[in-house]
C-alpha cells in the first residue's frame, strides 16, 4: 500500500484497494482468507502487481544500470515474467545476487527453476563452439522458445522464436476436448468455431521463423476434427480425401502476420522526394 500511495492520493480508492486485498478468495463455494499478497485470480491483482514491480524492479534496475554497469543492460518485463540481457557475464552474476536481496526486502523471491543464467546472443555460438560446450541454450518467454539463429540470405544473427511445444500441445488438447462436446453440432457450426480458434492462434503466434509450428498446429487441429467426425457414426465414411476439402475451407492456411522487430521502427514516406 505504501508503493500504491505514491501514485494514488484519493483515500476512497485506497480504502477500496485495502478491502480488495483482504476480501479473500471464493472457489467452488469455499472461502479462504488472503494473508499475504494479492488475492489469487482477482481482477485487481495484475494491476497491483505491476505497480508493485515497477517500483521494486523496473526503477531499481534503471538506477543499478547507471551506477554499476559498464556494458549494455536491457530488461523486458511482462507482468511477473521478465528477461534481462547483460553484455558482461560478471555483471550478470553480480546483478543476480543483488536482485535476490532486493526481492527479499519486499517479500518476493525468484523462481528457483525458471531463473537461469545463459550465454545468448550473436557471439554465443562461436564462444561455446570454441569451448566445446555445444549449441547455445534456449529460453522460453511469453509462449515462445527463443533460439540463437541466423538469417539464411545474409547469414546475420537473429533470434528465432518458436511456439513452446508444451503450450501448443496443451492448446491442442483443449481443442480436442471441446470438439468432443461439439460432436453432434452441425459441421458448418463447428467449422466456423474452429476457424475463429485457428485465426486467433495465428494472430499471436504468426511471427517470423515460426511457420513450421503453425502448419503443425493446423494439421493436428484437422486431425482431431476428422477423428470426431468419424465418431459421429459407427459406419462413418469420412476419409482424408473426403475430409481435406472441408479442412481447407474452414482452417486457414498459416502466414506470417508480424514483421521482424526492427521493421516496426521503419518510417517510409510515400513520396521519397519529400523525405529529408
Amino acid at each position: 500500500m505504501g508503493l500504491i500511495e505514491l501514485r494514488i492520493a484519493d483515500p476512497r480508492i485506497l480504502r477500496l484497494i485495502r478491502k480488495w486485498l483482504t476480501a479473500g478468495v471464493s472457489e467452488d463455494g469455499q472461502w479462504s482468507e488472503t494473508k499475504v499478497g494479492t488475492p489469487q485470480g482477482a481482477v485487481i491483482s495484475p494491476l497491483l502487481a505491476n505497480i508493485y514491480l515497477h517500483n521494486v524492479l523496473d526503477q531499481w534496475v534503471m538506477e543499478w544500470r547507471k551506477v554499476h554497469a559498464k556494458g549494455d543492460v536491457i530488461i523486458v518485463r511482462y507482468a511477473d515474467d521478465f528477461v534481462m540481457g547483460f553484455q558482461s557475464r560478471q555483471e550478470a552474476e553480480s546483478f543476480r545476487e543483488q536482485l535476490r536481496e532486493r526481492m527479499a526486502e519486499y517479500g518476493l523471491e525468484l523462481h528457483s527453476e525458471k531463473t537461469r543464467l545463459i550465454e545468448f546472443g550473436r557471439f554465443a555460438e562461436g564462444n561455446r563452439k570454441r569451448d566445446g560446450a555445444g549449441k547455445p541454450e534456449t529460453f522460453n518467454f511469453l509462449g515462445f522458445t527463443h533460439i540463437c539463429s541466423t538469417i539464411h540470405k545474409s547469414g546475420k544473427f537473429t533470434v528465432k522464436r518458436k511456439t513452446v511445444g508444451k503450450r501448443m500441445t496443451a492448446k491442442l488438447r483443449d481443442i480436442a476436448a471441446k470438439l468432443r462436446k461439439r460432436m453432434n453440432d452441425p459441421i458448418e457450426q463447428t467449422g466456423d468455431w474452429l476457424n475463429q480458434v485457428v485465426r486467433g492462434y495465428y494472430n499471436y503466434h504468426a511471427v517470423p521463423g515460426n511457420l513450421k509450428r503453425l502448419y503443425t498446429f493446423r494439421w493436428e487441429t484437422a486431425r482431431h476434427w476428422l477423428f470426431i467426425l468419424r465418431r459421429r457414426s459407427q459406419r462413418s465414411r469420412w476419409t482424408w480425401e473426403h475430409f481435406w476439402p472441408l479442412a481447407i475451407q474452414y482452417l486457414p492456411e498459416p502466414e506470417i502476420l508480424h514483421p521482424y522487430p526492427l521493421k516496426r521502427f521503419y518510417a517510409k514516406h510515400p513520396d521519397k522526394s519529400r523525405v529529408r
